[in-house]
């Protein structure tokens, strides 16, 4: 079969069955837990090759050298926008030490770095001007790599997020397109700082799914402390073509903010095929942060199978028969046992165990602050959890 045939077949699999679907929910499961291997912090002073690392907003396994790359969340402010690569070994016994083997700059399609937020330049293409990444996977056919940006909605800046391949050495190839209601617009499209966080390969690398981390402006108000949101996740072949779109039930915000007037928010900060075979199955990670309370991350598997197609859906506020997504709970960060929990933004599947369990590596977005940690952590997730 034609790889450029293959990502409709998958897609049809994936939108059929409507009448399967039921509603979206999240239950606890009741089966073997999933339990933490083992914990590594990163000193937030750590320098390598002229950057500071910090920042690091994704991870991602590289089955090829057996290491992880991820993205840095820097906007050029502190160093140019770049990634790193790193190798830490994960066993049944734990985790070890993180080394830091590489960085290198995210370029422009001119091949130079991106230029901080203010020295952007709005006459320039889209694709030239700053950028804000947040999410990197690697393509499971050629080895580069995919990556996502949330762009910028600041007064009359407006700069439309995007998904880039580039290659392995950051050099940029080209930009996917993205769905019409994920562009920014004066009164349409996605809230600043609340874009594509989530990026993830599936169907054998033939589809991307993505996530925008938050409601797009039409889709109704944000989560509260009583009522959650619906939020879209999107299915594009991985040769452009964008195929379908399904509403994703987010969570209500954990803890209203101390005092009740300071910063809260909460949105999905990463996605994960469950299983490349599998187009309809991923890990979506909830990350939320209230002021005087602190983070709350929770990880849920979901099912698109019976789900609406809302790709031509203008507003899912007033979809009241769109049928989201299936959800289930599949663990609180709290629970785990870590040292602390903090602004955990990015998740792989790591290698495989000995006893047949399969490992999820994540890390924390330390947002360059004393206060905050980079953490690098892996769990042990028994098969029949998903």
């Amino acid at each position: 079969m034609s790889p450029r045939v293959l990502p409709t077949v998958l897609a049809l699999a994936l939108i059929g069955g409507l009448a399967a679907a039921a509603p979206a929910n999240a239950t606890e499961s009741h089966e073997r837990p999933i339990r933490l291997l083992g914990e590594k912090i990163v000193p937030n002073s750590l320098q390598f090759q002229g950057t500071l690392v910090g920042g690091l907003s994704s991870i991602d396994y590289d089955s090829r050298t057996g290491g992880y790359a991820l993205i840095c969340d820097d906007r050029s402010a502190i160093n140019p926008a770049r990634f790193y690569t790193a190798t830490f070994p994960v066993t049944a016994k734990g985790v070890g030490d993180v080394t830091i083997t590489g960085t290198d700059p995210l370029l422009r399609p001119d091949g130079t770095p991106y230029p901080p937020l203010t020295q952007n330049d709005p006459s320039k293409p889209q694709n030239e001007q700053t950028v804000d990444p947040e999410e990197l996977r690697i393509d499971p056919w050629s080895g580069g790599y995919y990556w996502s940006q949330e762009g910028e909605r600041t007064g009359t800046t407006l700069i439309d997020p995007s998904i880039r391949e580039a290659r392995r050495d950051g050099k940029y190839v080209r930009d996917l397109p993205i769905p019409a209601n994920e562009k920014m617009t004066p009164t349409a499209g996605p809230r600043q700082n609340l874009v594509l966080e989530g990026i993830t390969f599936t169907g054998f690398g033939s589809l991307l799914a993505s996530e925008v981390e938050g409601p797009l402006l039409q889709d109704g108000p944000e989560p509260t402390t009583t009522t959650g949101a619906l939020s879209r996740i999107t299915l594009q072949s991985r040769f452009g073509p964008v195929l379908a779109q399904f509403a994703y039930p987010q969570e209500p915000l954990f803890a209203a903010p101390v005092p009740s007037t300071a910063f809260a928010t909460t949105g999905v900060s990463s996605m994960l095929a469950v299983d490349q075979a599998d187009p309809t199955k991923f890990l979506m990670m909830e990350r939320s942060f209230s002021t005087g309370v602190g983070n709350k991350v929770r990880v849920y598997e979901i099912d698109t199978k019976g789900a609406t197609n809302v790709l031509n859906v203008k507003s899912l506020a007033d979809a009241k028969h769109v049928k989201p997504v299936k959800k289930r709970f599949l663990f609180d960060a709290a629970d785990l046992g870590l040292s602390t929990v903090d602004n955990i933004e990015g998740m792989t599947w790591g290698p495989k165990l000995p006893n047949g369990e399969r490992s999820l590596v994540l890390v924390s977005d330390n947002n360059f602050s004393p206060t905050q940690v980079t953490q690098f952590f892996a769990l042990a997730v028994p098969s029949e959890r998903l």
